[in-house]
């Protein structure tokens, strides 16, 4: 088992065969095997069905799911040998009303981590990820022309330049600052206007060209807070399917408590205790609600509030 903090969306059990997935005929060979599955997608949302042990992901017949799709499937891996793919239903109409009436329902994404086993949420997210990528590069950026799906659709390839196109996983960094000044240590939240009311979360931003982890912490803070970091701690990351990126969850102490929303990316901060953090977390803080379980940022909170005493 790991020793490190395995997030939501993080964890998936396949292995991915990465060489094996090359063949074309391989590929082929493994959806046509009796005990292959697939899981299915609809505009991003996979198909949930009501386990008695709980929400559980739907897994179809691979045959039954070529019947169903046509061209919009990709190879995720093995489970201990048997093959496991996804397939995608397009079109406005909920697949649940027809092609897959009684199975299950769609659910957003979000929505799933939520109530799926960690695993089946790693696996859902890494299918959204991949067909989200796959629509955006129907093209090839070389040249323009049309790009064939390879390597069980975990790369495009373009016909006309033979140009090889991989998935691109976009670097974020996510940070809780810390102020350790002061009668007691805090946490700084922030809040940007489109978020539900009352909720507040973690600073975050991506990676820009030419920048390490820790300069685009230093940069991301002192560009939505006004504050200067003064030390990074890195605790874990997060891959995040919407549509793919890879959250890297800091700790970053800063050098004071002057802390200026800059109106742009937040619209208000608080500083937080660890007694009042543990509260957000909780649920019975007053005025401030914390980012969901499955998010990064909630898992950063109860990090650093667990670092500290109990009351």
């Amino acid at each position: 088992m790991p020793t490190w903090t395995v997030n939501s969306f993080a964890g998936n059990p396949l292995d991915r065969a990465g060489e094996l997935r090359n063949d074309p005929d391989w590929i082929a060979e493994q959806k046509v095997r009796a005990d292959a599955v697939a899981l299915a997608l609809w505009e991003g949302r996979p198909l949930i069905e009501a386990h008695i042990d709980g929400p559980r992901l739907v897994w179809l017949d691979m045959s039954h799911a070529l019947k169903l799709v046509t061209d919009r499937d990709l190879f995720l891996g093995l489970w201990k040998g048997a093959p496991v793919f996804a397939v995608e239903f397009e079109g406005a109409q909920d697949p649940s009303d027809g092609a897959v009436r009684g199975l299950g329902v769609f659910h957003e994404m979000r929505e799933a981590a939520a109530i799926l086993p960690a695993t089946e949420a790693a696996m859902a997210g890494t299918a959204k990820s991949l067909f989200d990528w796959r629509r955006r590069h129907g093209f090839c950026s070389a040249c323009g022309q049309a790009t064939r799906s390879g390597s069980g659709g975990w790369k495009r390839v373009c016909e006309a330049c033979r140009t090889e196109h991989f998935p691109r996983v976009d670097p974020v960094t996510i940070m809780l600052p810390v102020y350790e000044g002061g009668d007691e240590p805090r946490c700084l939240l922030g809040r940007q206007a489109a978020w539900p009311p009352g909720r507040m979360s973690a600073l975050a931003g991506f990676l820009e060209p030419g920048e390490s982890i820790e300069e685009a912490c230093a940069r991301e803070v002192a560009e939505e807070a006004g504050l200067t970091v003064t030390a990074v701690r890195h605790h874990s990351s997060q891959p995040w399917p919407f549509p793919s990126q890879l959250m890297i969850g800091l700790i970053a102490s800063v050098s004071d408590d002057q802390a200026r929303p800059d109106q742009t990316e937040l619209e208000s901060v608080a500083w937080l205790t660890r007694a009042e953090a543990r509260a957000v977390l909780d649920g019975v803080h007053p005025a401030i609600k914390a980012p969901p379980p499955f998010a990064i940022a909630h898992t950063l909170i109860r990090a650093w509030v667990e670092e500290g005493p109990r009351d």
